[in-house]
């Protein structure tokens, strides 16, 4: 899935969450519908679709062997309006069996103008042996709304392997009407739930202001998001 940006504001988004009279610790609340750090994320990423790299994040994780791995990948959306946070990549490479292994990572944005978000969760990634069929369905729309030439991709030798011989390339045909082939798979999650985690920090580098967002749940059982003012 390719994230049709918008083609919108020049500057990143200047307006954060107000601040209030007797402000208490807990500076605010959102409903459980939206959260509060995803307008932000929107907008930067609308501020800077004219940068083909503004889709570009870090995603870190923990390998089998203790040591942290960092990857540059693209953020494909979210998922169905939700705080899922979409990211295609190979079952074959290296991060999944990473992921196996200890499912918890972070993701790193920073826009051009001046905007960082980190954002920490569980990656609940999707392949094609899911049993559960609406997730094998999120990953199938997943799927049809990347390009051709990113489907493509998933035809080609497993991520890094020796190449064998460079001559004798093997051309890689796909039907563009046909499902996703067995190497596809995706997505990140923020976690929810709990409200000692803080899943999300984001800093405006122009005005040094630093937000903590943290998922609360509400009185009706719906999750939404608390932020806190902290010290950049």
């Amino acid at each position: 899935m390719i994230l049709r940006l918008l083609r919108a504001l020049r500057t990143f988004p200047k307006e954060l969450p107000p601040k209030t009279k007797g402000e208490k610790k807990m500076a605010g609340c959102v409903s459980p519908s939206s959260s509060s750090w995803k307008p932000l994320l929107r907008k930067a990423l609308d501020s800077n679709a004219h940068l083909k790299h503004s889709v570009f994040f870090q995603l870190a994780t923990i390998g089998a062997n203790g040591r942290p791995s960092n990857r540059t990948v693209v953020f494909r959306g979210f998922q169905e309006n939700g705080d899922k946070i979409q990211i295609n990549t190979d079952v074959r490479s290296n991060k999944i069996e990473e992921i196996k292994h200890c499912p918890f990572g972070e993701i790193c944005c920073t826009s051009p103008t001046p905007g960082q978000f980190r954002i920490n969760g569980t990656i609940d990634f999707i392949d094609g042996s899911n049993s559960d069929p609406a997730k094998l369905q999120q990953r199938e729309k997943a799927w049809f709304m990347s390009s051709l030439k990113s489907r493509m991709q998933y035809l080609g030798p497993a991520p890094g392997i020796p190449v064998i011989d460079e001559g004798t390339a093997k051309e890689n045909h796909l039907d563009p009407t046909a499902g996703p082939v067995d190497a596809f798979c995706s997505w990140f999650r923020p976690r929810t739930g709990r409200a000692s985690i803080t899943p999300v920090d984001y800093l405006n580098l122009k005005s040094n202001e630093r937000l903590m967002f943290r998922s609360r749940q509400s009185s009706d059982g719906g999750k939404g998001w608390m932020f806190e003012r902290v010290n950049p």
